[in-house]
């Protein structure tokens, strides 16, 4: 496996980062994860740029993007998979111990794992944390992610695949790692940005595409949902058969197998939207 360590290609087992990156000690970085279809990223532009908006909400010094689209695809020429997760991380670099950067340059890391397809539909539970609209992670797609691995573990125990947020007011935000629509009345609707919410990609060109409207939604809405999907980089759009109690049986119903049908042919037919 090779993997991109700050300006060059190496091996896994060489490719080291200082136990003093702030990356490791706090948190203090952002990613990416771009799905990779026989080797080619899709959407790379879309999620450099929310690389580098992270960054910026962060503090962090802004990317060389052009440094990170050659360590993308020398990953890629590297290790060709049909279908990959390319992960891209960007962390505050060698610091102090505690919450203060050093003056060190930031670590770029670029690595590609296999992926598989996912289900066309899966399980997701319901969790009493919240996310947090106000805070100053909000909306960033940082390596703070504990939350989100606590959550994950808690929707594994119960036999489902993600797990859903509501934000302080009690409005329905997002999963761990997607963003979730819902159907009513044969209308898409998606929590807003506002909610606290990550600017997924594929949420973005789900929207688009579908003509999804941004709606603040109660909690509750998952009870009376006529449908529900998620979607993310690596699940593309995936309609959801049961969340919490309550069985979907339809699943996926008739506009989430649309929204399903127009994602995998709009992607197909552009890498790059």
């Amino acid at each position: 496996m090779k993997i991109w360590l700050d300006g060059a290609l190496r091996d896994a087992g060489t490719a080291q980062v200082s136990v003093l990156d702030h990356g490791l000690t706090v948190g203090d970085g952002v990613f990416e994860t771009v799905k990779t279809v026989d080797g080619r990223a899709f959407a790379l532009t879309r999620h450099l740029d929310r690389l580098a908006r992270s960054a910026r909400g962060l503090g962090l010094p802004e990317p060389d993007l052009d440094e990170v689209r050659r360590a993308c695809a020398a990953v890629l020429a590297a290790e060709p998979v049909p279908l990959g997760r390319l992960r891209i991380t960007y962390t505050g670099g060698l610091s102090p111990l505690g919450s203060d950067r050093g003056d060190d340059t930031p670590t770029l890391v670029v690595a590609l794992g296999e992926a598989h397809p996912r289900p066309e539909t899966t399980a997701v539970v319901t969790v009493d944390w919240t996310r947090n609209e106000r805070g100053a992670l909000s909306g960033l797609k940082t390596t703070s992610y504990a939350e989100n691995v606590v959550a994950l573990a808690r929707a594994r125990e119960q036999g489902a695949t993600e797990a859903l947020f509501a934000n302080t007011v009690g409005a329905l935000c997002e999963g761990t790692g997607s963003n979730v629509f819902v159907v009513l009345d044969g209308e898409i609707h998606t929590p807003p940005v506002s909610s606290g919410c990550l600017a997924g990609i594929t949420r973005a060109l789900t929207a688009e595409w579908t003509g999804a409207r941004e709606t603040e939604l109660p909690m509750d809405v998952l009870e009376r949902a006529d449908e529900i999907f998620l979607t993310s980089s690596l699940r593309d759009v995936q309609g959801v058969h049961r969340v919490d109690g309550r069985t979907l049986a339809a699943a996926p119903g008739p506009v989430t197998a649309k929204a399903i049908r127009i994602f995998a042919e709009r992607s197909a037919a552009d890498i790059d939207p």
